[in-house]
């Protein structure tokens, strides 16, 4: 997708905030498809990502109102889709965490099989995602936000809520994690320390 201007960023922001209908869908339209690629990047499960990028749009609505004029849409939206990820990712371990016997109840975490793998033709672009979804989670996010969703990292430093300095750092050792993973031939890490 293209970058928005900013002028028109402005107008969709007063139009949000006026609560009118069609610049919620606009921004729907615009953000919708790469909002549910990160998250379902990030959880590795459909309905789980479903039900985050439901929440983050019931977000958006709720705190329209409050945007500030100068709101950036496509990182405000990151920024909650994020925080709704380590949401549910922090209730998961604490569930699991005290609910072990029900635990076999539960469907295996298996690894699993992108969309983007299945359409993919190269075997590249297979392994890429293969290797992505192994790295560890922050560094995951920081890959896609910068690389494939082109914010800058300051931006996404922003989104993560970490000093600009901290995601440059985050940002070169996820590049080193995953040249790691992409130089053995599975894609999978000899070195631990960049496991999930």
């Amino acid at each position: 997708m293209t970058e928005m201007d900013r002028e028109d960023e402005r107008s969709l922001v007063a139009a949000l905030r006026a609560a009118d209908a069609a610049a919620f869908d606009d921004v729907y339209d615009a953000y919708r498809g790469r909002v549910f690629a990160f998250l379902l990047r990030m959880c590795r499960s459909r309905p789980v990502a479903e039900d985050l990028l439901n929440e983050t749009w019931l977000r958006l609505v709720r705190h329209a109102r409050m945007l500030r004029d100068d709101t950036r849409i496509g990182p405000w939206l990151f920024t909650v889709a994020r925080n709704l990820y380590w949401s549910h990712r922090r209730a998961s371990l604490v569930e699991e965490a005290y609910a072990p016997e029900l635990l076999g109840l539960w469907p295996s975490t298996q690894a699993w099989a992108s969309p983007f793998d299945l359409a993919a033709a190269e075997e590249l672009e297979r392994r890429v995602e293969l290797a992505l979804s192994m790295l560890q989670p922050q560094h995951r996010e920081a890959l896609l936000l910068v690389v494939h969703e082109g914010l800058t990292p300051g931006e996404a430093a922003a989104v993560c809520g970490i000093k600009p300095d901290a995601m440059r750092q985050r940002l070169s050792r996820a590049r080193a994690a995953l040249a790691e993973r992409l130089s053995l031939p599975d894609g999978r890490s000899a070195n631990p320390r960049y496991g999930t």
